[in-house]
């Protein structure tokens, strides 16, 4: 007869165990609010602090996703797809968006020459890999450049933010409470509709309070702002997923403890931005 396992063991395993959403809460919770505290500070004191922290994490999203690719033999080249990426962000801050698609446009053209250079066998394959690192995070993370280049650009960016946090905390909260109805039960089996339900409404009142607040624009703009960002951020979570089973990994990395990589943080973000930066050109001018 096996002897009863000491309660410190016992204590320490259900400690351990994962919340019902999968996720090391604990950890997801200590490194949000560590990202958090650095993306606030750097808006506060600088902007232009932030692109640097855009910079660094799209760097870092770019490598994850060529080394996703490694794992079904597309082998994408990664230097012209990193120094083509922090170039697209530096183009569209200065340059906006035309200097964006011009400085993607350039960027495909470098990884083709860069990976013509070597060995014909499995170029047409890691081309288009690289095409699309170089696109999904760095193109889509430009809009988020853009609207930090704005007058009112650090208002924008925070609207941003809380918009999508609100759509992950929302989506979440539903999901676990009251999620019973799955989305796309092949691809996320854990993201419900009731879950979207919460992200919606969320957003609604996060968009309609920020760009009341922040922007100075009529709360119905956040309203419209609010649906978008729901849409796209749960768009951006399935296609995120989509990729990561497809390539047969559970993470892109395992850099942010409960998180997993750079770009299972940035999937929601990058799809939104665009959304964001439209609305927001189209509906809110910028402040003079």
């Amino acid at each position: 007869m096996s002897s009863p396992e000491p309660a410190g063991t016992r204590r320490s395993r259900r400690e351990e165990k994962p919340s019902r959403a999968g996720r090391d809460l604990k950890a997801a919770i200590g490194v949000g609010v560590g990202l958090g505290i650095v993306i606030v500070v750097t808006l506060l004191v600088k902007k232009e602090s932030f692109l640097v922290v855009v910079a660094a994490a799209i760097a870092v999203g770019v490598w994850e996703m060529r080394h996703a690719l490694t794992h079904q033999g597309v082998r994408p080249p990664l230097v012209p797809a990193v120094v083509g990426s922090l170039a697209m962000l530096w183009a569209a801050y200065v340059h906006g968006p035309g200097g964006l698609v011009l400085a993607w446009c350039l960027t495909a053209a470098a990884v083709v020459i860069w990976r013509g250079a070597g060995p014909l066998d499995g170029a047409a394959r890691d081309v288009l890999g690289g095409v699309l690192i170089t696109a999904y995070p760095a193109l889509l993370a430009g809009f988020a450049v853009l609207l930090l280049a704005a007058e009112d650009g650090v208002g924008r960016v925070f609207v941003f933010l809380i918009i999508t946090v609100c759509s992950d905390v929302g989506g979440y909260a539903a999901g676990v409470l009251f999620g019973k109805h799955p989305m796309a039960p092949t691809i996320s089996p854990k993201k419900s509709w009731e879950g979207f339900s919460g992200s919606v409404l969320l957003c609604v009142i996060g968009g309609a309070l920020t760009v009341w607040l922040l922007l100075e624009h009529p709360w119905w703009v956040g309203v419209l702002l609010g649906v978008a960002v729901a849409v796209a951020a749960t768009i951006g979570d399935l296609m995120e997923s989509l990729i990561t089973r497809d390539l047969r990994i559970k993470d892109m990395s395992n850099i942010l403890p409960g998180h997993g990589g750079v770009m299972d943080r940035l999937d929601s973000l990058v799809v939104v931005a665009p959304m964001v930066w439209a609305v927001l050109s189209l509906l809110a001018p910028q402040a003079a």
